[in-house]
C-alpha cells in the first residue's frame, strides 16, 4: 500500500522548527531568564542542528514529534506504506542516539524533550542541565 495523496500532503505541511511545542518550551525557558540560541550546529563537525542550544554551558536541548521520533508512549505505526515508516522512524531514533553520542563525546549535555511533555517541566529539567554546565566552568 502507498500513501495517499492527501496523508503525503498532509505530512509535508509538518513544521521542522518553530513547532508550538518549541516556542511554548521556549518562552517557558525566557521566563525563567535563561536564554540561548535557536536552531543552531552545536558542533560545526556533526551535520545536526538543535532545536535550542546553550552554547556557554554546552547544552543542547532537542524537541522530538512523537510520531517523527517513535516515542514509547505515544508512538503509532501507520497501516499504509508501513515498512517506510518504520524504516523513516527508526532511522531518526538512530541518527538521535548517534548524535546524542558525538555531542556527549565533545563534552556537551543532550536534552531531549517529547512533544507531549509539559513546557514548564521540561524548562525546568533543561535549566538543571545548563546550571550544571555552568558548574563546570567554574
Amino acid at each position: 500500500m502507498d500513501t495517499t495523496p492527501a496523508t503525503s500532503a498532509r505530512m509535508s505541511r509538518q513544521r521542522a522548527r518553530d513547532t508550538q511545542t518549541e516556542l511554548a518550551l521556549r518562552r517557558a525557558l525566557h521566563a525563567l531568564g535563561l536564554r540561548y540560541r535557536v536552531h543552531r550546529r552545536p558542533l560545526p563537525a556533526v551535520r545536526r542542528e538543535a532545536d535550542i542550544v546553550f552554547t556557554r554551558a554546552r547544552v543542547a536541548v532537542f524537541v522530538d514529534g512523537c510520531f517523527w521520533h517513535g516515542c514509547p508512549t505515544h508512538a503509532t505505526w501507520p497501516q499504509r506504506n508501513a515498512d517506510f515508516w518504520r524504516t523513516k522512524i527508526e532511522t531518526n531514533r538512530t541518527r538521535d542516539r548517534s548524535t546524542d553520542s558525538a555531542l556527549a563525546a565533545a563534552g556537551w549535555a543532550v536534552v531531549r524533550v517529547w512533544e507531549h511533555e509539559d513546557p514548564l517541566v521540561a524548562a525546568l529539567r533543561v535549566s538543571e542541565a545548563v546550571g550544571e554546565g555552568l558548574g563546570r566552568l567554574r
